[in-house]
């Protein structure tokens, strides 16, 4: 196994943002082992940290974007995938602004600085994870797999397909993903537009301080007042913003990744399937179950027993902010025998209340409200959206909207696969457990 790597000493890098405008310095520092990469927002009184995880990347158009509460940081892809190229597993990213620069709208200047600060090796092993088992995303006519992989790495395929294009075309491009490959062939590829897609974007006072003579703005000709640095260069830079993204997954992911037409969005969808992968297999390695909590440990905290006990399993906490559980539904549930004999259906006040448990267990995290009963006290916004039956799975998730002494609010859902069954806004009365 590697070692984990840290960078030796600070470095800065500063700019406006490509879509904001905004002027921005960012200040990257060491972190200790198993940190990850970190970004902390500077210029609020406050300052926030966010770890660059899936849980926290927000919905974007073209973009990846990450965030906490109301405070967040946009456009991270060219630094993150320059800190995946150069193998750095911890680093802390200070940002004084709402967005990251973007010099020359590619990632050379990031992969320039963090090369030119040097590396440390530290005292723990280098996460990875090896893709065991093939991994589909598909929207439309795009789609993003993620492939077992004979030889040690990570290597990439893309296939942009602008086949009614004449100024980009179809651009096909492979590549293994190292430091030497990375800054000879993908840092500087930069960031692109047709014509028409920026004319939008400056019409909504988007990215209206670049030029076509800053990025590349493509028409039927090809770029405009401008020129391609490699003749393939919009394929590339595809490459380099999928290396960004992939970098969420926060451990070296040995394997191949094919994509045709993918995008952020398609990008971060497998992200999120390939993390959670990852924390399984390190479970299942650690402690022979994919389980933070089982129901034993569910039970100790839980007053709820049998037939209304809803989860069986916790499978990710986030701290105090997110929690992820099972309940797996079986034909023998006592609620099955009256609802409804011949066509059984789970009740929707039962999938909430499997919600509520689920969140009773994210607030117990904070260890002062240990020992707290989570007394459900409001439902709002509640939609049931989908039946489930015997055979699902449900997948419980809840995140901490407010959390205070005597109560607390979550946003729920509940999935069964990858279809949304339900969702609701809960709040609850924190109450000692003998007065409840």
């Amino acid at each position: 196994m590697k070692p984990q790597k840290t960078i030796k000493s600070e470095g800065r890098i500063s700019g406006r943002g490509l879509f904001g405008g905004k002027e921005a310095k960012v200040v990257f520092r060491p972190a200790p082992v198993d940190s990850g990469v970190v970004f902390v927002r500077t210029d609020i009184p406050e300052a926030v940290r966010i770890n660059a995880v899936p849980a926290n990347v927000a919905e974007r158009s073209r973009r990846t974007t990450i965030k906490k509460g109301s405070v967040s940081i946009e456009t991270i892809e060219h630094c993150m995938a320059a800190v995946n190229a150069m193998e750095i597993d911890n680093v802390v990213v200070e940002v004084d602004g709402p967005e990251m620069p973007a010099p020359d709208c590619s990632c050379a200047e990031y992969f320039k600085v963090l090369k030119r600060i040097g590396l440390v090796e530290q005292q723990a092993s280098q996460k990875e994870f090896i893709i065991r088992e093939p991994v589909s995303i598909n929207a439309g006519d795009a789609s993003i797999y993620a492939l077992p992989y004979a030889d040690d790495g990570l290597a990439l395929t893309y296939d942009l397909d602008y086949g009614g294009h004449t100024g980009i075309g179809r651009q096909i491009f492979s590549c293994r993903v190292t430091p030497e490959n990375f800054e000879k062939n993908l840092a500087s590829a930069r960031t692109f537009l047709l014509e028409a897609e920026a004319k939008q974007f400056r019409a909504r006072g988007i990215g209206v301080h670049v030029s076509p003579r800053d990025l590349l703005v493509i028409n039927s000709d090809g770029p405009i007042k401008n020129s391609y640095r490699f003749p393939n260069e919009c394929v590339r830079h595809k490459i380099v913003d999928l290396i960004g993204d992939l970098a969420l997954v926060g451990r070296a992911i040995k394997g191949r990744i094919v994509a045709y037409k993918s995008g952020h969005s398609l990008n971060q969808q497998l992200v999120r399937k390939l993390y959670e992968s990852a924390q399984q297999q390190e479970r299942i390695q650690k402690f022979g179950t994919d389980a933070l909590l089982d129901i034993s440990r569910i039970q100790k905290i839980l007053p709820h027993r049998y037939p209304f006990l809803l989860v069986d399993k916790i499978v990710e906490i986030e701290g105090e902010t997110r929690i992820k559980g099972i309940k797996n539904v079986s034909f023998n549930e006592q609620f099955f025998q009256g609802h409804f004999p011949g066509t059984p259906i789970m009740p929707g006040v039962l999938i909430v209340e499997a919600m509520a448990q689920v969140s009773g267990l994210l607030f117990a995290q904070r260890l002062e409200l240990t020992g707290k009963l989570a007394v459900l006290l409001s439902m709002n916004n509640v939609k049931l959206r989908k039946s489930v039956v015997p055979g699902d799975q449900l997948i419980l998730t809840a995140e901490s909207i407010r959390l205070r002494k005597r109560t607390a609010q979550c946003r729920c859902k509940a999935m069964v696969g990858d279809a949304l069954v339900a969702e609701a806004q809960i709040r609850f009365m924190l109450v000692d457990e003998e007065k409840a």
